[in-house]
């Protein structure tokens, strides 16, 4: 390759997959094949001897060395895209590693050129939250599972395995997830570092299933941590946002497989609120989806069973209807706003009065989300869930009887999580409930969304709203500093381990640091 790697120094990565072998101490490359030896077949552990060996590394030979893992940038792979093509970033170097010595030496480049490292799984964050103009190391070759104890319910893995496949692993071993959100899509290092949750309020966000941790530091050491082992560490971690250092392995707990058996009830919103208590109880795992077109609530409620699964819906009104006939209307919607509201009645329609499904619990756990889309997620104390929900709902009435007012998508996703003590978990310390909405894509093009979210946002916040991590916002450092008590502490631990700022990129700094970094420089149309 001869695309530059350092647009400051004008350096280029070499490009050593010649003919010719090249020896350069723990790597052989002969023609194309490369012999790796990894690190712990030199030292039990990592060291000081390691790190000197690391620093003692020419500037160009560390180029050399990450040449292979190096993604050409004028390729498409050199760009990065969410999953929601509504945030996209040109990184000055994205790394691939496959093993942790490569990501030592990633830190140290990184170290020696004063870049900032950011690590990004599948995208599927909708935010600029991966993004980064400097060094970006994408995680989906760090993908293992390291082990599995079924007898103490815990399975290690690396942070890059995503969702869907740790599933299927755990599934090979009679394991299963205690609790999962809409989408398996993302990897276990992005759920763990944003506290993405799903829904039961006896159920913690995913990062409360932690049980420990395996980072390398922004200084190039390694540290295990769990509540027990620099537990201050581990819970700036859980949540961390991938600022306190780059999340290697995590072990988690798990439970044997189980079914879940998941009615669902279609309701007016007012009888649905009126009974919010009631109904977020009534289940082991209960989830809404609130339609305002047509001013109703699917309630979702699901537990555990042993009944035999049940046959899958018919093509032609789950895929033909609910989703080629649906993005055609709501297609039409960006020109004619009336047709947003067939849309949502469709979709109403489609859903049923009742149905029952029983499934293995990661799918029934999961949703389709049908189309990219843009969307924002906040929590509030569940205790001011009927107050919030009935100003949601008073706000959107007053919309609709605009005849140029806003036509929101749906559904509107209502959830509910236990309380839990990690200091940036928009859980920490309440019973709370989550509240996202979304505005389709059609067809992948843009459809105007910043004046719902802006009205949905200011709603939320009048409640004690939190941000999903996840999810874009506008909140800074005072703000959030007054929604969490524990922030300073979650600075402190930052400042420790990461006082140069290695990992902080430019959401980190807008939003913990009052950086001047725009809220939009990564946005695909302003």
């Amino acid at each position: 390759m001869s695309d530059p790697a350092n647009a400051a120094t004008g350096r280029a990565f070499p490009d050593i997959l010649s003919r010719s072998a090249i020896k350069i101490d723990r790597v052989v490359i002969t023609s194309t094949v490369r012999i790796p030896i990894k690190p712990w077949q030199i030292v039990s552990s990592p060291s000081r001897t390691v790190m000197a060996l690391l620093t003692n590394i020419p500037l160009d030979d560390l180029y050399t060395r990450l040449a292979p893992i190096t993604v050409p940038p004028s390729t498409s792979r050199g760009k990065f895209s969410n999953w929601g093509q509504t945030f996209h970033c040109t990184p000055l170097a994205i790394f691939e590693p496959e093993d942790e010595y490569q990501c030592e030496l990633i830190l140290e480049l990184a170290r020696r050129e004063k870049k900032v490292v950011r690590a990004a799984g599948i995208g599927h964050s909708p935010s600029d939250i991966a993004c980064t103009k400097e060094f970006m190391l994408r995680t989906q070759k760090l993908n293992r599972v390291l082990s599995v104890n079924v007898e103490k319910r815990t399975a290690t893995v690396q942070a890059g395995i995503t969702l869907n496949e740790l599933h299927a692993h755990l599934a090979d071993h009679g394991l299963a997830m205690m609790n999962v959100g809409s989408i398996s899509d993302q990897t276990v290092g992005g759920i763990v570092t944003t506290a993405t949750h799903g829904s039961g309020v006896t159920y913690g966000v995913i990062s409360t299933h932690v049980m420990s941790l395996k980072l390398l530091l922004a200084d190039g050491t390694y540290v295990t941590c769990s509540r027990h082992e620099r537990p201050d560490l581990f819970v700036a971690s859980i949540c961390g946002l991938g600022t306190t250092g780059l999340i290697l392995n995590v072990e988690l707990e798990v439970e044997p497989a189980f079914r879940l058996k998941e009615v669902a009830i279609t309701q007016p919103f007012e009888d649905v609120i009126q009974n919010l208590d009631e109904i977020a109880h009534a289940a082991e795992h209960v989830r809404l989806a609130w339609i305002p077109a047509a001013d109703r609530i699917r309630v979702g409620l699901m537990n555990r069973t042993r009944e035999e699964k049940t046959p899958a819906g018919s093509w032609f009104s789950e895929v033909f209807l609910g989703f080629y006939v649906l993005e055609f209307i709501l297609f039409v919607g960006r020109f004619f706003s009336s047709a947003n509201n067939f849309a949502g009645l469709l979709f109403c329609w489609l859903s049923g009065s009742k149905s029952v499904r029983v499934d293995d619990s990661h799918r029934v756990f999961n949703l389709d989300c049908l189309f990219l889309q843009y969307t924002t997620e906040w929590a509030i104390p569940y205790t001011r869930s009927q107050a919030c929900l009935r100003e949601l709902h008073s706000w959107l009435s007053q919309e609709y009887g605009d005849p140029n007012g806003l036509r929101p998508h749906f559904p509107i996703e209502i959830r509910f999580s236990a309380a839990d003590d990690i200091w940036l978990s928009p859980s920490q310390g309440q019973k709370t409930c989550w509240i996202g909405i979304v505005q389709f894509k059609p067809y992948g093009l843009y459809v105007p969304y910043k004046k719902l979210f802006d009205g949905f946002e200011t709603i939320l916040a009048r409640h004690g709203g939190r941000p999903h991590w996840a999810k874009a916002h506008s909140l800074r450092r005072e703000k959030l500093r007054s929604l969490y008590p524990h922030f300073d502490d979650f600075i402190r631990v930052l400042e420790d381990v990461d006082p140069r700022g290695l990992f902080r990129n430019e959401y980190i700094r807008r939003h913990f640091f009052d950086g001047q970094a725009d809220g939009r420089i990564f946005k695909l149309r302003q």
